[in-house]
């Protein structure tokens, strides 16, 4: 297995750093209540993180398996939507890093073949289209729209523009551990949030045509989907397998966490849709198959180990 064809490419053309705007402002009282009181709350509890399989890439470090003990918090059964995002930028004023750098990462196969043939892609990952003026209101860039993706995760987000909207909702992003304690919902070891059946095409929203050719089958999606798709995980936790990445809040290689896999992911080429998986990218980078989930730090009683 070689290569991270699915993972957020970094802005290989850097550009300068911006300041947070709307970083100080918080929603309204009614709306961090919503956001808070959708919140699932996961006990104090002892886990087991990780795996000593050699199912990933070597370089994740995915192992070894151990016992991880965390603090009582709260987590977002779904990832963050369009909607939601739309009503923290009306309330903000805030413009996303891909915004400011004019343009974000889109996957080939859902553009025109005008724009996929002329859009700059970096070389160590060609499925991939640097487009003007892609961005979260804009998926797929100009000429795209959300009409009908409210209920969709957002994307396009960088992990700062993730933080600014976590502090808005007065939540946080989850650490890397509370992302997995949550996403394993409960289940001790698991490669899935469901199991360890390998019958994910039919449980969450990986690749299903042949990497990288967009499928010909209409039934054969390819793109993000509702934030619910699916059946939840033993803790109620939506989407934790595929998708889209979720950015988290731990310093990794250089850059940010992300976990969960995407919509592009595929046992035969990039299976970080299993529960283990990790991988990182830049604080600032963005594409249409990255995005995140809330995080709270509560309180509760210790629950049993597992």
């Amino acid at each position: 297995m070689t290569g991270h064809p699915c993972c957020v490419p970094g802005r290989e053309t850097g550009g300068a750093s911006h300041a947070d705007a709307g970083a100080t402002r918080r929603a309204r009282p009614e709306t961090v209540d919503r956001l808070r009181g959708r919140g699932i709350t996961i006990p104090a509890r002892t886990f087991l993180m990780g795996t000593d399989e050699t199912v990933g890439f070597a370089a994740d470090r995915e192992g070894p398996q151990r016992w991880v003990a965390l603090d009582a918090f709260a987590i977002d059964p779904c990832a963050v939507t369009t909607a939601d995002f739309a009503l923290f930028v009306a309330d903000t004023g805030h413009t996303t890093d891909a915004e400011l750098f004019g343009w974000s990462h889109v996957f080939a196969g859902l553009l025109p073949p005008a724009l996929a043939d002329s859009g700059p892609r970096p070389v160590s990952a060609p499925w991939w289209c640097a487009v003007t003026g892609a961005t979260w209101r804009q998926p797929e860039g100009p000429g795209s729209q959300l009409h009908g993706r409210a209920e969709h995760p957002v994307t396009h987000v960088s992990h700062r523009d993730a933080e600014v909207f976590a502090r808005w909702a007065g939540a946080r992003l989850p650490t890397e551990a509370e992302w997995e304690c949550a996403a394993r919902g409960g289940l001790v070891g698991a490669r899935y949030p469901w199991g360890d059946d390998d019958d994910a095409v039919a449980r969450c929203n990986i690749f299903r045509g042949d990497f990288p050719e967009r499928p010909d089958v209409a039934d054969d999606w390819v793109g993000t989907m509702p934030v619910d798709s699916f059946e939840p995980n033993g803790f109620g936790l939506f989407c934790t397998s595929g998708n889209v990445w979720e950015w988290c809040s731990d310093d990794w290689r250089g850059g940010k966490v992300i976990r969960g896999g995407s919509y592009l992911c595929h046992d035969s080429y990039c299976n970080r849709y299993r529960v283990a998986a990790r991988t990182a990218s830049g604080r600032d980078s963005s594409s249409g198959h990255c995005g995140f989930r809330l995080a709270w730090t509560t309180t509760s009683s210790p629950d049993a180990t597992g």
